[in-house]
């Protein structure tokens, strides 16, 4: 069988990364964790967190097992109650197999808390970039991940093997003084361009003054500046356990949904041919 395209550049991820200086999203993402956390009443001993930023991840969650989000995990089978993939599987090349390594580390009924940039994150960078580059050189090159729809992630849970799954999007909307000050970020952030496929040249200045110029037009505001729009997934799933809570079967049911309702049944009408 023919080895699938990567999507990633694992070495200029890397790179990206180790380069990063500013964790807004970051802190956004684990604030949402820590919430979801103190919801669950339950108290995790033996938690890990996958991540490609394991010094802030450390800050926050001190007693966690880090483990780097490359294409194998090193997690041991059956060894965690709890794990957070931190905002780190819009990258993976195999994002089912990196769900079916954690599930494969949890305990019965452990908790997998994944987060990843899904949705409509960087639309407005994405069709500016798209638009300019075609306008300029005719052509057209990958600039920024493919993001996943919120229906289509919580199915990602269920193919690796989860009980319970629910998927879940968390908009954010960040307001820049100009789109370039939007490309610094991402740079900052570790979040750049580390597409495999990308163009390994300079971009062209007249492709970003002409997405600059896109960019304004469609998404300015009022005073002059631009947004953009983040999308934060969170995919919250259980590995099976005997304990959890399981679907009844088909006619099973002892009571009437109109009885529960305090409504009247009426039948439906059936014509014969």
């Amino acid at each position: 069988m023919d080895t699938p395209p990567r999507l990633t550049d694992r070495p200029a991820l890397a790179r990206n990364r180790a380069r990063a200086t500013e964790m807004f999203l970051q802190q956004a993402a684990a604030d949402d964790v820590q919430e979801r956390l103190m919801e669950v009443n339950r108290t995790f001993t033996s938690p890990a967190v996958v991540t490609g930023f394991p010094k802030f991840w450390q800050e926050r969650m001190p007693t966690a097992r880090l483990v780097a989000d490359g294409d194998t995990l090193d997690l041991e089978e059956n060894a965690h109650d709890l794990i957070v993939h931190a905002l780190s599987l819009h990258w993976a090349d195999d994002p089912i197999g990196q769900l079916v390594q954690c599930r494969r580390a949890l305990k019965p009924d452990g908790l997998l808390l994944a987060t990843l940039f899904a949705g409509q994150t960087l639309h407005e960078l994405r069709s500016a970039l798209a638009q300019a580059e075609v306008d300029v050189t005719g052509g057209l090159s990958p600039r920024i991940l493919p993001m996943g729809e919120v229906r289509d992630l919580g199915g990602l849970l269920q193919r690796a093997g989860f009980a319970l799954p629910v998927a879940d999007m968390m908009p954010l909307t960040v307001s820049y003084e100009t789109p370039l000050h939007l490309m610094r970020d991402l740079r900052a952030m570790g979040e750049g361009n580390a597409m495999d496929a990308r163009r390994r040249t300079m971009t062209p200045r007249t492709v970003i003054g002409t997405a600059s110029a896109l960019y304004h037009d469609a998404f300015g505001t009022p005073d002059g500046r631009v947004t953009a729009t983040f999308e934060i997934a969170t995919l919250t799933g259980w590995a099976p356990a005997e304990s959890q809570p399981k679907p009844l079967r088909p006619g099973s049911a002892t009571h009437r949904l109109a009885d529960a309702l305090g409504t009247s049944e009426t039948p439906l009408n059936q014509s014969k041919d």
